[in-house]
């Protein structure tokens, strides 16, 4: 493997360390950075030099806009009034709306009513066991992990086993073969 030497300090690190110095002393600079959309000086055109460019005047208070490099400091678009939307074509008044909400539901009158469930009474009770270890189990483990710490190994691995047993036993005793004409949609 190529390990760098340790005696080596890492350049990178100093690298970063110079470019967060950088970062933090134009963050602390009392001088607002000149936007790039702003009147840049012309390439020929030097800024001032000399005893006026040493004592330069204290800047503007900044404003948002000179901080929005999204531009989303732009002018809001225009809200109408109440009474101009009220005047506005197509608002229900004079007719029917356009909206998504503005039409009428074709309803026969006729509620839904569900059909009852089967009865639990008639399932095969090795279903209804396997079922109940299925279900039973995990949340036999979390009661005994939160009340029961103290529970012998056997009973952990009984709750286990029967998990997996009930589980593989529902597994097997679903359908084979899918039904040809069956596409599973069920009205």
């Amino acid at each position: 493997m190529n390990r760098p030497d340790s005696d080596q300090p890492d350049q990178g690190a100093n690298q970063d360390d110079s470019v967060w110095l950088d970062l933090v002393a134009r963050l602390e600079s009392d001088t607002v950075a000149i936007r790039p959309d702003s009147a840049a000086p012309a390439p020929g055109e030097h800024l001032p030099t000399g005893p006026v460019a040493a004592a330069p005047e204290p800047p503007a208070q900044p404003t948002f806009r000179d901080f929005d490099p999204l531009g989303l400091a732009g002018t809001p678009p225009a809200e109408m009034s109440a009474a101009e939307r009220q005047a506005r074509p197509g608002n229900g008044a004079d007719g029917p709306g356009e909206g998504p909400r503005d039409y009428d539901v074709d309803d026969d009158g006729e509620e839904f009513v569900p059909e009852e469930p089967p009865s639990l009474a008639g399932t095969d009770p090795l279903t209804m066991l396997a079922w109940l270890g299925a279900v039973g189990g995990p949340v036999a483990l979390l009661l005994s992990a939160m009340f029961w710490r103290s529970a012998p190994l056997l009973a952990i691995v009984g709750i286990v086993a029967v998990f997996v047993l009930a589980t593989v036993y529902l597994i097997m005793k679903l359908p084979q073969e899918k039904n040809g004409d069956d596409d599973g949609a069920r009205v």
